[in-house]
């Protein structure tokens, strides 16, 4: 770590800077100070600076590799016996289980984020166009996803960083303004418990871009390496911890989760609003352990739920 001096208008500034190298590139993370500090000034701020540069490189290199070191055999080998003894087939749905499961992730994944509508009052919008009196970006984005899940129904494509923004862009496009855009500079995201306690941080949103790249090139390598819930799971949880929107996140990553499911011919998977704690747990255990294995149970637990809601209609 080290102070950096930038002269502007006949006064200065200073940061707190630290360089690191990331693959083949030397990457730098700077804390703000101020402006023409004195002496006793510089250290105080460069004193409570440096606990913050070492949380945002602390941040910026966990978020790097998205399974840190490549699956044992042994993790392999148990995440496939998970696998076996759900029986999960691969299966066409029918278009009316297609509507069914549209309607059920619809549902499910917008109030996960807080929507005010009822499962029956999505059902009547999707099916008669029908509007509750509720407040219009709920409505807006439960067409959203109903449209982002026909949408990766039919495409061919895995995952990409055009796929990543066109998602998001159709799910907000009539409910937030930055619907389709990444975080811009400066805008950090920091999610706290009831009691201010630090739940997730985001990535620093000057590295967004190339970690979701990053990720796609992962995807790309190990696509026929790992199983479809590996893949699934790795690049749902990655992609939150990235945070890349100012909002929209889970959303999308869910879709993510659900496109490389049907990419590898495997059912489509809704995550039910009930388990949403078990769920953002499972994604705190891949966030500080690297730790798979719950966000599998949890797909797994889901599968089987499904099949019983499908045939509920």
């Amino acid at each position: 770590m080290h102070i950096e001096i930038r002269r502007k208008n006949n006064g200065k500034k200073y940061y707190l800077a630290h360089s690191y190298r990331r693959g083949t590139k030397v990457r730098k993370i700077r804390v703000y100070l101020g402006a023409d500090l004195s002496k006793n000034e510089l250290s105080k701020a460069k004193k409570e600076a440096q606990k913050k540069l070492k949380e945002r490189l602390s941040e910026a290199q966990k978020i790097h590799d998205p399974l840190k070191t490549v699956l044992s055999k042994e993790e392999i080998n148990e995440i496939e016996k998970l696998e076996l003894r759900a029986n999960i087939k691969i299966e066409h749905l029918s278009e009316d289980e297609w509507l069914r499961f549209t309607e059920l992730f619809t549902y499910n994944t917008n109030a996960i984020e807080g929507s005010s509508l009822e499962s029956k009052e999505v059902n009547r919008i999707l099916e008669e166009d029908k509007w509750p009196d509720k407040p219009k970006e709920d409505i807006s984005e439960t067409y959203g996803v109903a449209k982002a899940i026909s949408y990766i129904r039919k495409t061919k494509e895995h995952i990409s960083l055009p796929l990543i923004l066109g998602l998001h862009k159709m799910v907000f496009e009539n409910s937030k303004p930055f619907a389709g855009k990444y975080r811009p500079k400066g805008l950090e995201v920091v999610i706290t418990d009831g009691r201010g306690g630090i739940v997730h941080r985001g990535a620093p949103a000057a590295q967004i871009k190339s970690l979701l790249t990053e990720l796609v090139n992962w995807y790309e390598k190990n696509k026929k390496r790992y199983s479809p819930l590996v893949l699934a799971a790795v690049v749902h949880n990655q992609f939150e911890n990235i945070h890349p929107f100012q909002d929209g996140n889970g959303r999308v990553g869910r879709l993510l989760l659900n496109n490389i499911l049907l990419k590898h011919k495997m059912p489509p998977l809704n995550i039910e609003l009930k388990n949403r704690q078990e769920y953002y747990e499972s994604l705190r255990a891949y966030e500080k352990e690297y730790n798979l294995r719950p966000s599998i149970e949890l797909i797994l637990k889901e599968y089987k739920a499904m099949k019983k809601m499908l045939k509920k209609r």
